[in-house]
């Protein structure tokens, strides 16, 4: 019987690794669009307002008049965060004070008779827009949507203007409200997300932030008494007539699921006085749900429809649901969907900071981060601290991460009742924008580390409980903080960690307890010096320190192993931070992050991946199942113990052909982290590595580790040294997810510098100058030093940006100083899909953006033909004869 079993559990591992391979190779993600995904024929369309954007850094007086010149303003496309910054832009360099934006478009004449609304996902500090010359909007705040109806302000026929004003600058009046340099994070300035044109008849489905109105505006997905059996939803839709007569109609949901099948469809007769708005409730029961879970993030999508009498669609869209409970009991924990949750559930925060670009992340960008945080088994991440774009939340509907949602502020509280007022409004806001989000986890209305006072945190709980006044609705604080009482979640450390609210016996049983910030172990708060603070430059064994903090300390601290080992009453912590980025009040960024700026894995990415189930779940889009992963790069200072990562329930390392192979077995323990981080004590010999080499055996060393569950083998990594350097190795890190030519798209690039066949060499000092041709761009330039860009840990990344034009894009990165030795140069080709939606911009201003990037000096063109890199390498391998000898030599003489 147990052979089996043993059998069906490996065939299944199997099969489950080829059919999420095949999924995941044809999986291309989609984004909503100011809280919606567009329908056909629905009357309803989305223009793309990015591109071909007038730039000026500074003050402009009178650049909101129609008649004003900005001819000689750079152009950009957003989302645009003001300039291009150094990899270490820490220290408050970045750009704080005046910008300018101005567009200039022809309407589409499809455009008349519709209603319009521009839509700002967020632009950052306190902004103005104008439209023809006239104010339409004042806005405070970076973090939340400024919503415009341009409807009356537009012009057909002829050239018409938006003209938005923006400052980042220090007020207090608004938050985060403390200054920059005095701040742990950097907010950067500018439209740094997307512009929306939303077109749609008079009659129609009203946006949440632009109506302001308590609990209501668009549509508002809840749910009650959810389990495997059935669920109730209630469906809330906030309809607005502007036709100038009476509108009789009705209101149509349809619920279709993931396989293309109708679960039901709703009808509510409709009834709105002309200039009136209404809101109209359905409420509905849906038989065996698909619920919503980490491990499970089922989507259904939502079809909403606004009919007349005639039955013609008047408006309508799509919105993604996930159908879930969220229950905290007290000291019974966490509940999902009726049940007691299993495990911890282990997350990071989340900074949207991004090396070079600052804030200004395509929503590529966006997806890439949480698919990333997701494939290291992540099951919850913290919005530190603001609310974050709306590509990032749905991505985590769609991967499987619970969010706790922020409202902006850190350590700061002013008594002006204006900044309270405006906190307030941000919660409400924030709650508007992700209320139908199945990802949030609980909202987090407070300021960070704050002496507020408690007035104020009664003040947010109750504002919350208005906005949303359904079941599954948390909030949380810190156990320190005034006001904690009003919280039914509580963030703390665990008493096996650093104590927190745990060093005393009376803990509320009625409060669940969260660690919102963990692993983050420096020195004064003020030099920042810290075990867990590694750039990935530094090399293995910085990062092995690093990962070792994170997993299992030797004194009390809160890390991986510890928040397995408390009681239900305290359900887990996201650590203190999943990427490094800028900080305002440090000249150093943080370097904490289990993957630098630009995304690149440290050795704690691996670990932290190690403690991920080993069996395979088809659910997921994420990377999961069994892995191993070496970290011992065998370079001549690696450490001579062989630490390995690993989900399964052996790891079987063989250093050498023929040499000898340990076997590490995991122990058959209930407590502590899933997996504990595997050591082999004095394995890497690097004078028997020189032996193989004189002797000409290199294939002969290497490291290998497989992973073993049930006795079979169902994962494996082998690592080699790096030889001679010959070649420049060149890939996309994409996710493979193809680019689209929207002129906003951003994609990484990775240059590594390789040996012969392919072994990374990472003791490597090579500068890599990488050139463009075809419809994109570099981020880089020679003044911020990304191009060339050294090589750090073997590698050297940059930045490219789609232009509107779809094709292919070729990358090439060679040595800066060529010779008759350096490595042959490396090229890439990127392909670009056409964008989703219609880009409205002058096509004038979108040439000149596509050919002249102002902030960026580097070379455009590639410019070496096949002919000469086929040259170069044949010289290489003319040296190598050469070189023979010399080696020959230096052997003799030793």
């Amino acid at each position: 019987m147990k052979s089996h079993f043993v059998s069906w559990k490996l065939l299944t591992v199997c099969l489950w690794a080829f059919l999420t391979l095949t999924a995941r190779a044809d999986y291309q993600p989609t984004y909503s669009t100011a809280g919606f995904y567009e329908l056909p024929n629905t009357g309803r369309t989305v223009y793309s307002m990015n591109p071909g954007w007038r730039f000026h850094k500074g003050a402009a007086e009178g650049a909101e008049q129609t008649d004003y010149n900005d001819r000689e303003w750079n152009v950009v496309s957003l989302p645009d965060g003001i300039e291009y910054l150094p990899a270490e832009a820490s220290g408050c360099i970045n750009y704080q004070g005046e910008v300018w934006y101005r567009k200039h478009f022809t309407p589409e004449t499809s455009w008349k008779g519709k209603k319009l609304f521009l839509h700002f996902e967020a632009i950052m500090g306190k902004s103005k827009v104008w439209v023809n010359g006239k104010l339409l909007k004042e806005h405070f705040g970076g973090f939340l949507p400024v919503i415009v109806d341009v409807t009356s302000a537009l012009k057909y026929g002829e050239d018409n203007i938006i003209a938005v004003w923006a400052d980042n600058s220090d007020d207090p009046s608004y938050p985060p409200g403390k200054t920059q340099d005095m701040l742990d994070f950097a907010y950067f300035g500018g439209i740094y997300r997307d512009c929306w044109m939303i077109a749609h008849n008079d009659v129609y489905i009203t946006d949440p932030n632009y109506e302001n109105e308590t609990a209501a505006g668009g549509l508002f997905v809840s749910y009650d008494q959810v389990s495997d059996q059935s669920a109730k939803i209630r469906m809330d839709a906030h309809i607005r007539n502007e036709s100038g007569k009476s509108f009789n109609g009705k209101l149509v949901y349809e619920l279709w699921d993931r396989e293309g099948k109708q679960i039901f469809t709703q009808e509510k007769s409709l009834s709105v006085g002309k200039g009136k708005a209404r809101q109209f409730s359905v409420q509905t029961q849906v038989e065996n749900p698909h619920l919503w879970s980490p491990d499970s993030p089922y989507l259904y999508s939502l079809r909403v429809y606004v009919k007349d009498k005639n039955g013609h669609v008047t408006d309508g869209y799509s919105r993604r649901i996930g159908i879930r409970s969220i229950e905290f009991k007290g000291k019974d924990g966490f509940w999902l969907n009726g049940k007691p949750y299993p495990e911890p559930l282990i997350g990071a925060n989340r900074h949207q900071d991004f090396a070079i670009i600052g804030n200004a992340l395509s929503n590529s960008l966006h997806w890439r981060d949480a698919k990333k945080l997701r494939d290291a088994g992540l099951r919850v991440i913290r919005n530190a601290h603001y609310p974050q774009d709306p590509a990032f939340m749905d991505a985590c509907d769609e991967l499987g991460l619970f969010v706790i949602v922020n409202t902006p502020g850190w350590q700061f509280w002013n008594e002006a009742p204006i900044f309270a007022e405006r906190v307030y409004s941000d919660i409400r806001n924030m709650v508007r924008r992700d209320r139908n989000h199945p990802s949030v986890w609980m909202w987090e209305p407070i300021l960070n580390e704050t002496w507020y006072p408690a007035e104020f945190a009664k003040n947010v709980v109750s504002i919350l409980k208005e906005e949303y006044p359904y079941p599954y609705c948390y909030a949380g604080c810190d156990v320190t903080a005034l006001g904690h009482e009003y919280f039914p979640v509580q963030f703390t450390h665990p008493l096996n960690g650093m104590g927190g609210a745990f060093n005393t016996d009376k803990l509320d049983p009625n409060i669940s307890y969260f660690t919102r910030e963990w692993g983050d172990n420096v020195d004064d708060w003020n030099s920042h010096n810290s075990p867990s603070r590694v750039n990935r430059g530094w090399g293995e064994v910085p990062m092995l320190v690093q990962a070792q903090g994170y997993a299992k300390t030797d004194y009390p601290y809160t890390c991986y192993d510890v928040l397995y080992r408390n009681p239900r009453q305290h359900v887990g912590g996201c650590l203190w931070h999943s990427f490094d980025h800028q900080r305002g009040y440090h000249p150093d960024p943080f370097y904490g992050g289990i993957m630098d700026a630009f995304r690149q894995p440290k050795l704690s990415y691996y670990m932290f991946c190690s403690q991920r189930p080993a069996q395979k779940n088809p659910e997921l889009i994420a990377d999961n199942g069994p892995m191993v992963y070496i970290t011992n790069a065998m370079t001549p200072f690696s450490p001579k113990d062989v630490t390995v990562y690993s989900n399964c329930e052996e790891v079987r390392l063989t250093f050498c052909k023929d040499g000898q192979t340990q076997t590490y077995h995991k122990p058959q323990t209930k407590e502590g982290m899933p997996s504990p981080i595997i050591t082999f004590k004095d394995v890497f010999d690097v004078m028997h590595d020189k032996q193989l080499a004189r002797d000409r055996k290199h294939a002969d060393s290497y490291l290998l580790a497989e992973g073993l569950i049930d006795g079979k083998v169902v994962a494996t990594h082998k690592v080699m040294p790096s030889r001679r350097p010959s070649k420049l190795l060149l890939w996309a890190d994409d996710e493979q997810v193809q680019a689209t030519a929207d002129g906003s798209d951003i994609v990484t690039v990775i240059a590594a510098v390789s040996d012969d066949n392919g072994n990374i060499k990472r003791l490597n000092n090579y500068e890599i100058q990488f050139e463009i041709e075809g419809p994109g761009q570099l981020i880089a330039n020679e003044e911020t030093f990304t191009n060339p860009r050294p090589v750090l840990w073997g590698t050297a990344p940059v930045l490219v940006r789609t232009t509107t034009t779809p094709g292919e894009i070729k990358v090439r990165a060679s040595v800066v100083w060529q010779g008759k030795h350096t490595p042959v140069s490396a090229e890439l080709i990127i392909p670009t899909r056409k964008a989703a939606h219609p880009l409205i911009t002058n096509p004038e201003e979108v040439r000149e953006a596509e050919t002249k990037d102002v902030r960026n000096s580097a070379s455009t063109s590639v410019g070496t033909s096949d002919c000469e890199k086929r040259i170069h390498q044949l010289q290489q391998e003319l040296n190598r004869l050469k070189l023979k000898e010399v080696e020959k030599q230096q052997s003799d003489f030793e």
